[in-house]
């Protein structure tokens, strides 16, 4: 094995840890100051140990991905003589043939759709200064995820719609997954996050400015964005380090970790281990931490005297939980069940609604029912409309 083989490994585990050590200050000394700054009515003695133990737990999993690589470069160009997969042939809507055209149609109008969507999401946000709070900063960047998660697959899926040969090269095929795994961790992440804000901004209203200021808002998306990324690669490299020398043939729309895993020729019981423990690391922390907010979130709403009090305050979760509810499930459906309970057309079908229909719905449910947004979105398409008779349309 070549010493720079696994170097992209050890600089995975390298990062990730840091991250975990430094950015979160899971130390003793850190813990306390980040619990007594942030999670004030939490106790900082239960959380420090906890975290302790989850860092070197998460370090631990990592390093052992190091060693259940086979002796293969990561995207490498030299693979063994062994190997012969040098594309993927794509079969997920193969049992669909005769409604090809429809599909292309149906799914082209839902991607241009959802672009629109997030377009007019993004774009009043950044002219409303209304807008200008941490909660449309996160939503912000939740819609700029979708909208190149959603690109990083549907373009490829209608292409091959039309297609004649429905192929992917073995190094395209790697990277497609590297960067389709890196915006789902993040947005999962990206959850968590928003699910504190909205614990701070219901829990201690008084010091939510204080708490969730400008560098707080960027480092939790930064933290986000770096753990998905480690995730990410990491998980990539102990994919396409597996010899495939058989089947070429996906059975799926777009190169998703199980589909590819079947077709390796044999894969450790390490590498399974990792990976599933990296899907654990990645949906169920997060999801654990989203929990966590909203039990002190009902808890404090609960002690709101007034009904009109406590149904304002869970209507400002109630869009994150159902986007929450959506994407954990379908995630986890996908990833924390048994390999052994694989099948092509029911994956297919779930991946459908969480790479087409949830980056369509989660827009809507986040903007459509948000008051404070229509009334935002209207008046940035007045003073578009009108810019230079801004009277005239006052008046009117």
């Amino acid at each position: 094995m070549k010493p720079y083989a696994c170097l992209p490994i050890i600089w995975s585990c390298t990062l990730l840890y840091i991250i975990i050590k430094l950015f979160f200050r899971v130390s003793e000394e850190g813990m306390q100051v980040l619990v007594s700054n942030t999670w004030e009515p939490l106790s900082p003695s239960p959380l420090a140990p906890f975290l302790n133990a989850l860092s070197e737990f998460l370090a631990i999993i990592l390093l052992l991905a190091l060693f259940s690589q086979p002796s293969k470069h990561f995207f490498s160009m030299e693979r063994s003589n062994e190997t012969s997969v040098s594309e993927f042939i794509f079969l997920g809507f193969s049992s669909l043939a005769e409604f090809q055209w429809l599909l292309f149609v149906v799914f082209l109008l839902l991607y241009l759709f959802t672009l629109g969507t997030n377009a007019v999401i993004l774009s009043t946000i950044l002219l409303e200064r209304a807008l200008h709070t941490p909660m449309y900063f996160f939503l912000g960047i939740l819609s700029s995820f979708e909208t190149c998660y959603t690109f990083v697959i549907v373009p490829k899926m209608l292409v091959d719609l039309l297609a004649q040969e429905k192929t992917i090269s073995f190094v395209g095929c790697a990277i497609q997954m590297l960067i389709f795994l890196f915006l789902g961790c993040s947005h999962s992440f990206l959850l968590a996050a928003m699910g504190y804000d909205r614990y701070v901004a219901i829990c201690n209203p008084l010091r939510y400015t204080v708490l969730m200021g400008y560098g707080t808002c960027l480092g939790l998306v930064a933290a986000a964005c770096a753990c998905g990324f480690t995730v990410a690669l990491v998980t990539t490299s102990l994919v396409f380090h597996l010899p495939f020398h058989s089947s070429n043939q996906l059975h799926h729309f777009f190169c998703d970790i199980s589909p590819v895993l079947k077709l390796a020729s044999h894969h450790t019981r390490l590498s399974q281990m990792v990976i599933f423990m990296l899907g654990v690391f990645v949906l169920v922390i997060p999801l654990l931490l989203i929990l966590a907010s909203y039990i002190r979130i009902i808890s404090a709403i609960l002690k709101i005297p007034s009904t009109v009090g406590r149904y304002k305050a869970f209507s400002t979760c109630a869009s994150h939980l159902i986007v929450v509810t959506v994407h954990y499930g379908c995630a986890s459906f996908i990833y924390l069940r048994p390999k052994t309970n694989y099948t092509s057309s029911q994956d297919a079908l779930i991946s459908v609604s969480y790479t087409i229909l949830t980056p369509l719905f989660n827009p809507m449910i986040y903007s459509l029912r948000n008051k404070e947004f229509k009334a935002a979105l209207w008046r940035a398409m007045g003073q578009n409309m009108c810019p230079k008779h801004s009277r005239t349309c006052s008046s009117t």
